[in-house]
């Protein structure tokens, strides 16, 4: 089985825990995409082909300045335009030397790797989406068509000039979707009248049917066979980051507030606005900051400051997390039955706020104008009102039936091998309806 990833840590890291049962089961993995900056994510030893190396991996810490003062729709066209057009351009190559080396059976390409997709339907190999946020599950396009018909039409741009055909979406597999989360925090498939949640696919139910922790009511509809909701995957992870475990106080709240990998640099007016909670707090909230140090200013002795904190194996240990509401933060802490403090700062971010809020798990902040009452009456809330941790924990009891990476590999090892090649014999899969229906079948592509 062949991973497809971009070189992005909340992304790669759920494929390493479902490859390492898939490994438990005998099964032989590989990954593929930007070596230099994946080979320090993946376990040692692991199988990795370069893909999108070069010019594109050169320019990651351009792109990362300029992108890291975006918000809105500008940063969503930055990542399009900027990023993941000419991310899936440069893996293209890589990609398919490392179909032709390794000849894997299935092939799991990132959301966000759409290079992987266009190389199964090139090679007839199906395919599954791996779905590490669940934005896209979301209509996040219904407020600002344009900006979704702006998306459809760059991705349309990138089928035809890699040889494709049109009338498919690379994001979503016609033969499984991997999502890392349940319906108890992304909701349903689209309310009821529509073709649902992406012009097709979902269709009217009477009570959810589906996952553990899908919401039950009424016409709600739900999401096509194909999608399998699997929560969060976790497994060993590298970590170099040692932690002062001694300076935890038992004796209060404790709170973990990060903005993630790539957010933390934008914190400069937030940091301080959180060590100004943190003091109004700190007779009964212990805040653990993972904060660059030059961002962070001087912390109080009350807090604990790291750069970096081995952030699951804190997790045990916490009673909240105020975080940016990236994907993995939020379902690692929910899977915890933790409720959260989310301050969205771009991307995906404010649909995972809007979805923890909904879901009655935690209380949304503004980040940009972030004041010290704000997050100081936020924080109380969570840690004071049970009810979001009476929602916090019913989300971690639908993580927990999902299965995890138990659930993915079964999924996966269900999908029949259908590349045609030396050796090989071709299997047709039938399309459901919905994103993704063209059929997997050898074709002249890229």
């Amino acid at each position: 089985m062949l991973f497809v990833v971009p070189p992005l840590v909340g992304h790669v890291n759920p494929t390493i825990a479902v490859a390492a049962e898939l490994t438990a089961r005998g099964h032989q993995v590989a990954w593929t995409g930007p070596a230099a900056a994946l080979a320090p994510l993946l376990p040692a030893g692991s199988l990795l082909y370069a893909a999108g190396d070069g010019d594109a991996a050169d320019s990651t810490d351009v792109l990362h300045g300029r992108w890291r003062d975006l918000r809105g729709i500008a940063a969503l066209r930055f990542l399009w335009a900027e990023v993941l057009i000419p991310l899936a351009r440069a893996m293209l190559p890589g990609v398919h030397t490392a179909v032709e080396a390794f000849a894997p059976d299935v092939l799991v390409a990132d959301q966000q790797a759409l290079a992987g997709p266009l190389v199964a339907r090139r090679h007839g190999l199906p395919w599954a989406t791996s779905a590490t946020t669940s934005a896209e599950f979301t209509r996040p396009f219904d407020g600002v068509p344009k900006v979704g018909e702006w998306v459809a039409q760059r991705i349309a741009a990138l089928l035809a000039e890699s040889g494709a055909p049109s009338g498919w979406d690379p994001r979503f597999s016609p033969h499984l979707v991997l999502v890392f989360s349940t319906p108890a925090l992304i909701g349903d498939g689209g309310p009821p009248g529509d073709d649902g949640p992406f012009g097709g696919g979902a269709h009217v139910s009477g009570a959810a049917d589906g996952p553990p922790g899908a919401a039950a009511r009424p016409g709600a509809r739900s999401y096509p066979p194909h999608y399998a909701f699997v929560g969060p995957a976790f497994g060993a992870r590298p970590s170099a980051h040692a932690f002062p475990w001694h300076r935890l106080d038992p004796g209060r709240a404790r709170v973990l507030v990060s903005l993630g990998t790539l957010n933390r640099e934008a914190g400069a007016r937030f940091y301080p606005a959180v060590l100004r909670a943190a003091d109004a707090l700190a007779d009964r909230v212990q805040l653990i900051l993972a904060a660059p140090g030059d961002l962070a200013g001087a912390v109080p002795d009350h807090m604990v400051h790291q750069e970096y904190v081995p952030q699951l194996a804190l997790l045990p240990h916490l009673d909240a997390v105020l975080c940016h509401g990236g994907h993995n933060t939020v379902c690692e802490a929910l899977a915890h039955g933790l409720p959260l403090v989310v301050a969205p700062v771009r991307d995906d971010q404010p649909i995972v706020a809007r979805q923890v809020s909904e879901a009655g798990a935690g209380v949304r902040v503004r980040f940009g104008r972030a004041r010290a009452d704000e997050l100081h009456r936020a924080l109380a809330a969570v840690l004071d009102d049970p009810a979001h941790r009476r929602a916090a924990r019913r989300i971690q009891a639908s993580f927990a039936a999902a299965g995890g990476s138990l659930t993915a590999a079964d999924r996966l090892e269900k999908l029949p091998p259908g590349a045609t090649g030396p050796g090989r014999s071709a299997v047709r899969h039938p399309a459901p309806p919905g994103p993704g229906t063209a059929p997997t079948e050898n074709e002249k592509g890229p």
